[in-house]
């Protein structure tokens, strides 16, 4: 919204709404744990979700399979968590089982399942 606010809603059932929990929700609900940020952009995948500050951070949520979350392991976030080392990002895309963002100096980052070289680490790698 104009305020940073974000709102989400659908199927639940990998915590990919970030309210806590993995129910679905049927109505527009404002994902409270972003509260204080002010949220640019969001991106929502298959199972999994980020929404990019206006300081340049990225948040993400749902399921952690293939480490797609950007935190060094595959574990679920039923809560927005931010990335930690991801600075002065200006762009985030989800994809069903990876994720990319730009840096503001040009730099792309891709991390998750890497099948058919989506990544584009020239392997078909997960990282």
């Amino acid at each position: 919204t104009a305020d940073g606010a974000v709102w989400s809603w659908g199927g639940g059932g990998g915590g990919q709404l970030g309210h806590g929990d993995e129910q679905d929700e049927h109505l527009p609900k404002k994902i409270e744990a972003l509260a204080g940020q002010r949220v640019i952009a969001a991106s929502a995948g298959t199972k999994h979700s980020l929404a990019l500050t206006a300081d340049g951070a990225v948040w993400s949520f749902g399921d952690g399979g293939y480490g797609k979350l950007g935190h060094g392991n595959e574990q679920r976030q039923l809560m927005p968590k931010k990335i930690e080392g991801l600075l002065q990002v200006v762009a985030v895309s989800v994809q069903a089982h990876h994720t990319v963002a730009i840096a503001a100096d040009g730099a792309v980052f891709a991390w998750g399942k890497g099948d058919t070289g989506c990544l584009g680490h020239g392997e078909d790698l997960s990282n």
